[in-house]
């Protein structure tokens, strides 16, 4: 193996799914301006000589970029995230260095808005306990299922005026909800711009049918929505959250939704798989899918031609559209 000048971390798999085969050519000729060569490996570690290198493209997965592995990388400058959340590997040594990170979190935002409107409306018309009602020898409607609700001036609270909680934003305006934004960093005004009305948590809980999570991770978001929290929402409202597992205390969450008090719909878990003995596994009143709100073929395409458009862009010396500095990473999720 040559001493490459564009290290592309991704399965072959991952490659599949994110790049099409003119945006590979387009990583290649990147390549050969920056002067050299491209190579694609599963680990790092894969590559006896990182010298030459400038480029590191990374996905789930990628090891820290610590100070011992920089020492083999004396050229790098640019690290493309394949995906959106950096936090686990991105470290300060990369900015002191002056290297420059992007990521692909803007195509991931409509496709995960789309599966929290989705979640959004199973639980506001009680289809998933309807569909485990049916599923039962004999089954049929349930009254006992709940009170089904329209979206069409539904109350719905979105915590996190992020990407992808604008994107989920836009959608719900659109069928006609009510939306109610939490979010320390929106003022009033601009909660109204995006068609919202700014609350405070505890309002936000007592008055929504539905609360979708879109916060980012810090550590003042830790646990944000715990047993007291949970306490707030009404009878029959449900929780999404497509976001982070670190927003909700878990074994609340698990208690609360063990009464049948209030539904949920989860793509986001402590520990990833799930493991088989989950209590949510067996509740009717819970939704369940495995990380993958963000998996639509379109927006893994739609993320490795941002990754191109970034590396093709560097290679060219032009700006980066999504570069992230220290300090948004610090309040990204």
């Amino acid at each position: 193996m040559t001493s490459p000048v564009l290290v592309a971390v991704v399965s072959t798999e991952l490659m599949a799914e994110f790049f099409t085969a003119a945006d590979v050519e387009r990583l290649r000729a990147a390549a050969s301006v920056l002067g050299g060569d491209w190579v694609r490996v599963d680990r790092l570690a894969d590559v006896p000589d990182l010298g030459t290198t400038r480029v590191v493209l990374t996905s789930w997965g990628a090891v820290p970029f610590d100070a011992e592995l920089l020492e083999r990388m004396p050229r790098l400058e640019l690290v493309a995230h394949t995906g959106a959340s950096v936090k686990t590997f991105v470290t300060d040594e990369l900015f002191d260095r002056g290297v420059q990170v992007t990521q692909t979190g803007a195509a991931m935002a409509r496709p995960v808005a789309e599966v929290s409107l989705t979640f959004t409306l199973l639980l506001l018309h009680r289809i998933g306990e309807m569909s485990v009602a049916l599923r039962a020898p004999g089954g049929w409607y349930d009254p006992a299922v709940g009170v089904q609700h329209q979206i069409l001036g539904a109350p719905i609270a979105v915590i996190g005026a992020s990407r992808t909680g604008r994107s989920y934003l836009e959608l719900i305006r659109a069928l006609g909800a009510r939306p109610l934004l939490v979010d320390p960093t929106v003022d009033a005004a601009e909660a109204a711009t995006l068609g919202a009305e700014k609350v405070e948590l505890p309002d936000a809980l007592r008055r929504a049918r539905v609360v979708a999570l879109h916060a980012p991770t810090l550590p003042e978001t830790h646990h944000m929505i715990g047993a007291r929290e949970l306490a707030l929402m009404p009878d029959g409202a449900g929780l999404v959250n497509t976001a982070r597992s670190w927003l909700v205390d878990g074994d609340a969450l698990e208690a609360e939704l063990a009464t049948g008090r209030i539904a949920a719909a989860l793509d986001v878990f402590d520990e990833e798989p799930m493991p088989q003995d989950s209590p949510l596994r067996a509740l009717p009143n819970v939704l369940l899918t495995p990380h993958r709100a963000a998996g639509t073929a379109e927006g893994r395409l739609e993320q490795g031609r941002i990754v191109a458009d970034e590396v093709e862009a560097f290679a060219a010396g032009r700006p980066l559209q999504q570069a992230i500095t220290r300090d948004q990473l610090a309040v990204m999720a």
